[in-house]
């Protein structure tokens, strides 16, 4: 007779129902949070991320003008 390994031990069921009660909160409801919590930041990259790229696509313009 053998014995049977661990992993047949454990149900399918309760590995699924597991993962099912402790649902995570998703990524984008993580980063609008984050961003209510650091308003000043935010905008503060926000603008330096706008400034930034509009900076390049002039440069490139002029560039290649």
């Amino acid at each position: 007779m053998s014995n049977p390994s661990p992993i047949s031990e454990i149900p399918a069921e309760s590995a699924i129902s597991d993962s099912k009660d402790t649902k995570k909160p998703s990524y984008v409801k993580l980063a609008m949070r984050n961003m209510v919590r650091k308003r000043g930041t935010s905008i503060y990259h926000f603008a330096l991320t706008t400034i930034g790229l509009l900076s390049v696509l002039v440069g490139l313009a002029y560039i290649t003008r």
